[in-house]
């Protein structure tokens, strides 16, 4: 267990998130994966290889992007502790692995749509929601706009927050260095469309995967996070029990509707990608008619999940200093 790590990588996430001028320096650990991943797929995903040799392809790059992702989180967790004392060694690698954790950006890019449906309206928000969702968003009216942020919100709580501190905290950096190139290749080719139908399809698989205990977990995070913030924690466990499966993926559904449940809204529903209708199922029983401080108010909620993680991780830490 690595649980040490984990919590000091999402305290550290959490105070300064990822400063801008590493990025516009270096970048981000994720766009390194991405461009490898864009290299596989222009290297690898040929129009001219049939669908089992696409498929073939897909599933060796992904066995190679996990031994990949491992051996470096390894290499780098090896090089720390050989070259500094225990605990600056620890702190640099938590400094490292907090890159792979997404509190502080998830909650300014919902809070954004809550600012921007405020001070610029329906345009604002759609703007604003557009930066984090898949969907159309150009003709959304408040309500739409509203749930496609919180939406956003419970599923990134997932594979943004509760996946990569569960794998940090179970298999340290290498795990989640591993679990973050996963999910990145799932982002980018994990589609269901005539390109990555094939190749794409490991990336899919392993995504789900690795992403259903931490897709549970969420759900009870949320529970948690709701009986702290006056809301509803029974439902919020009842709804995921019932509308966790509804959803086309087999892990978003379950904390969405655990976010559903304990603010007493209604989510997913029908809406279109690319001019595309989709008629989804809805999570839920409650409002449909969400405002902007409904987003405000998830944002609390999701605060208060995030806060029920780091304090499983402490009590860990503590028990593990008391063996």
């Amino acid at each position: 267990m690595s649980a040490g790590l984990a919590l000091i990588a999402a305290v550290v996430e959490a105070a300064v998130g990822y400063p801008d001028i590493l990025y516009r320096v270096i970048g981000h650990p994720v766009t390194w994966m991405g461009r490898l991943i864009a290299w596989a797929d222009k290297t690898w995903n040929s129009e001219d290889d049939s669908p089992i040799e696409q498929r073939t392809h897909g599933i060796v790059f992904m066995l190679l992007l996990v031994v990949l992702g491992l051996l470096v989180g390894f290499i780098i967790s090896r090089l720390c502790y050989l070259l500094l004392p225990h605990l600056l060694a620890l702190l640099l690698s938590a400094v490292i692995a907090s890159s792979l954790l997404a509190q502080r950006s998830l909650h300014a890019h919902v809070q954004a749509v809550a600012d921007a449906l405020g001070s610029k309206g329906l345009i604002g928000g759609r703007e604003a929601v557009a930066q984090i969702v898949g969907r159309d968003t150009k003709e959304l009216d408040e309500a739409g706009i509203c749930r496609a942020a919180i939406e956003s919100l419970a599923e990134s709580f997932c594979d943004g927050v509760a996946a990569p501190l569960f794998w940090m905290a179970l298999l340290g950096l290498p795990g989640a260095i591993a679990y973050k190139a996963i999910n990145t290749a799932d982002s980018m080719i994990g589609h269901k469309t005539w390109k990555y139908v094939d190749f794409g399809w490991a990336a899919a698989r392993t995504d789900d995967v690795v992403n259903w205990p931490a897709a549970r977990l969420a759900v009870l995070w949320l529970a948690v996070g709701a009986a702290a913030t006056g809301l509803s924690p029974g439902q919020a466990l009842a709804t995921a029990w019932r509308d966790g499966a509804k959803h086309d993926s087999p892990n978003a559904g379950w904390p969405e509707a655990a976010m559903a449940g304990a603010l007493g809204v209604r989510l997913l529903g029908p809406r279109s990608y690319d001019g595309e209708f989709v008629d989804e199922a809805w999570i839920g029983t409650g409002r449909t008619d969400l405002k902007a401080n409904d987003i405000r108010i998830a944002l609390r909620l999701y605060r208060a999940a995030c806060g029920a993680q780091l304090a499983v991780l402490a009590v860990l830490v503590a028990l593990s200093w008391l063996g």
